[in-house]
């Protein structure tokens, strides 16, 4: 069964990954591309891989999420049990499908800045962002790998590139 972890174990480096996708989901979206953005760093600190969202037509492809793109990367670059101890830091919590991808790869830990209950409020029912209510912990419950959890974090910073981009 998997753990939910929001407890003491937020560092410093947690906060400087997460403002790192939080600067990655700016970047995308000076591209005009939805403003998402994830990095998979491995227990050393070494950031393995570093993702923007790629899903918004008409050539995005919708299920190139920032979140799948970086476990996908890490996944090609690092063994099972390195991927065991490395931690998913996201701009936005994981939806379903992130979720999943990070299951399946086998990514020990996510830590993550505006939630997907936040976003909602923010998002509304604009057509490009369909979003599921169902938060990353309920998904990784579900499981049998155990998958800390960390956030939501900073969620004012990870909202501020969402705020005029979903009108």
């Amino acid at each position: 069964m998997s753990t939910e972890n929001t407890g003491p174990v937020t560092s410093e480096k947690d906060l400087d990954f997460l403002r790192l996708t939080i600067t990655l989901s700016h970047q995308v979206k000076a591209e005009g591309r939805h403003p998402f953005g994830a990095v998979v760093v491995d227990e050393h600190g070494t950031v393995v891989s570093s993702k923007g969202n790629n899903s918004m037509p008409p050539e995005g492809d919708p299920t190139q999420h920032a979140e799948l793109r970086a476990a996908a990367e890490a996944f090609g670059r690092l063994s099972p049990d390195q991927l065991s101890r490395s931690t998913l830091y996201s701009s936005a919590e994981p939806c379903a499908m992130c979720a999943g991808a990070v299951y399946w790869t086998g990514i020990g830990r996510v830590v993550y800045g505006l939630s997907e209950e936040s976003l909602l409020g923010i998002t509304g029912d604009n057509p490009e962002n369909p979003t599921l209510s169902l938060p990353c912990r309920e998904v990784f419950s579900r499981g049998q790998l155990q998958i800390s959890v960390v956030g939501p974090l900073l969620e004012d910073e990870a909202a501020a590139p969402h705020r005029d981009f979903w009108q």
